[in-house]
C-alpha cells in the first residue's frame, strides 16, 4: 500500500492572512474600516437592550420584587398574629392552670378540714363511750371493794373468835370482837 502524499501548504507572502482573510493581519473588530458600523450596532443592540429591560424585564422584576415584598410583609404581619394569639393562650393557659392548682388546694385543704372534724367528732364520741365505761367500771370496782370490805370485817371477827377461842379454850363474845375490830381500824 501507497502512503498518501502530504499537500504542499500555501505560503504566507505579503497579503494574505492566517485562515484566508484579507491582508493586514488585523482582528476584524479592531479594522478601521468597520469601526464606524461596529459602533452603529454596537449602539443599536445597546438601545434595544436598555428599551427591552426598561420596559419588560425590570418592571417585571419589580412587580416580583414588590410582590414579595407584600407577601413577606403580608407573612410577617401573620406570624406576629399568631405569636400575639400564642401569647395569650400561654397566658390563658398559665391563669386557669393556677386557677386550677388554687381550687386543687381549696378542694384538698376541704377534705382535712372534714377528715379532721370527723376524726374529732369520733375522738370524742369515743372518748366519751371510754369515760362512761370507767365510770361504770369504777363504780363495779367501789362496788366489790364495799362488799370485799363488808366481808373482811366479817372475816377478821370470825378469824378472831376462832383465833380467841383457840387460845383460850373459850368462844369470846361476838360484840366484843367487833367492838375490838372497830378500835383498830380507827386508829
Amino acid at each position: 500500500m501507497a502512503q498518501p502524499q502530504p499537500q504542499p501548504q500555501p505560503s504566507m507572502t505579503g497579503h494574505e492572512a492566517p485562515g484566508g482573510h484579507g491582508a493586514g493581519g488585523e482582528f476584524p473588530p479592531f479594522q478601521s474600516n468597520t469601526f464606524v458600523s461596529q459602533l452603529l450596532w454596537l449602539a443599536l443592540i445597546f438601545g434595544l437592550l436598555y428599551y427591552l429591560m426598561a420596559k419588560v424585564a425590570l418592571p417585571r422584576i419589580a412587580t416580583i420584587l414588590h410582590d414579595r415584598s407584600v407577601r413577606l410583609a403580608g407573612d410577617l404581619d401573620e406570624a406576629q398574629r399568631l405569636r400575639t394569639e400564642a401569647e395569650t393562650a400561654g397566658a390563658a393557659y398559665e391563669r386557669s392552670l393556677g386557677e386550677a392548682r388554687a381550687r386543687a388546694k381549696a378542694i384538698a385543704q376541704e377534705a382535712r378540714d372534714a377528715l379532721a372534724a370527723e376524726n374529732d367528732a369520733k375522738r370524742k364520741a369515743l372518748e366519751a363511750q371510754l369515760a362512761e365505761r370507767l365510770a361504770a367500771s369504777e363504780a363495779a370496782i367501789s362496788a366489790r371493794t364495799a362488799e370485799a370490805m363488808a366481808s373482811v370485817r366479817g372475816i377478821a371477827a370470825d378469824a378472831a373468835t376462832a383465833i380467841i377461842e383457840r387460845l383460850t379454850g373459850q368462844a369470846p363474845e361476838r360484840a366484843a370482837v367487833e367492838a375490838a375490830l372497830d378500835r383498830t381500824l380507827s386508829t
